[in-house]
Formats: structure tokens, C-alpha cells, sequence
């Protein structure tokens, strides 16, 4: 199975839309296997944008970035990383599909909600800098959750 990760950035987080993102992702079939709020420091921020050194935006992504916490997760499913990239939509707002995360909540280009990985590789990376192996669930959706408890 494909995993994800999707960071709910600072403006996700103080607009609350924590809640409503997780809502969308399970709603898509996809099974959350990893789930913590972290506050990155100057220094982890410039690990994890690491490929966009160097590019004007960069310093600004940075400083937005330290301005909240953010909440991490890794989602599991068939085609995970393409089809959560789908859900999450355009960088940009007005390039965005009215359906999805960005299209309905984000700002502008920095400030768009979530962090959606772009590849497989970009995806295990991405887990392995802000996950430790422990922090990492598998498990088996069960039908007793859906009975009564007796």
C-alpha cells in the first residue's frame, strides 16, 4: 500500500480546518496511519522545503512556516500520493478545483492549507523527517467497530 504524507500548515491549522481535512482524506477511503501536531523550528523548516532552496519564495515559506504549529499526517491507499494531490488541488487558489482543500480554504499560493507530497520518493522522505518508525500505525480497518458493544 502507498503512503503520504500531508502537512496541515499554520494557516490550516489557526483557521481550524484540522478536523475538516482528516474528515476529507478518510471520506476518500484513504486509512490514517500516522497523526501528531509538531511546531518546526528555522532549522527542520529548511529540512523539509530543502528542494526549494535557493528559489525567491523560499525565505517567506520559511518565516510563514515558524508562525504556528502544523499538523502532520501520513495517509495510506491504492494511489495514495497522486489522488491526495487531487483532493488538495492547485497550489494556487484560483487554480485550484472549487472541490478541493485549496480550491475552498486557502488563501494564496503560500498560505494554501496543506502540503500534499508529489512523488513516492518525495512522500517516503518527506515521513522520514517528520516521522520516527514508532509513530507509524499499521493496522487492519475491523467490522466490530461498527457493532454495539455487548
Amino acid at each position: 500500500m502507498e503512503r503520504t504524507l500531508i502537512l496541515i500548515k499554520p494557516d490550516g491549522v489557526c483557521k481550524a480546518l484540522v478536523g475538516e481535512v482528516i474528515q476529507t482524506i478518510e471520506k476518500e477511503g484513504f486509512k490514517l496511519v500516522g497523526l501528531k501536531m509538531i511546531r518546526l523550528d528555522e532549522k527542520n523548516a529548511e529540512e523539509f522545503y530543502r528542494p526549494h532552496q535557493g528559489k525567491d519564495f523560499f525565505p517567506g515559506l520559511i518565516d510563514f512556516m515558524l508562525t504556528a504549529p502544523s499538523v502532520a499526517l501520513v495517509a495510506e491507499g491504492q494511489g495514495a500520493v497522486k489522488r491526495i494531490r487531487e483532493i488538495i488541488g492547485e497550489r494556487k487558489p484560483e487554480d485550484a478545483g472549487a472541490e478541493t482543500i485549496r480550491g475552498r480554504y486557502a488563501s494564496d499560493g503560500r498560505r494554501n492549507i496543506v502540503h500534499g507530497s508529489d512523488s513516492v520518493q518525495s512522500a517516503e522522505w518527506e515521513i522520514d523527517c517528520l516521522f520516527h518508525s514508532e509513530e507509524l500505525f499499521s493496522y487492519q480497518p475491523q467490522d466490530w467497530l461498527e457493532s454495539e458493544p455487548g
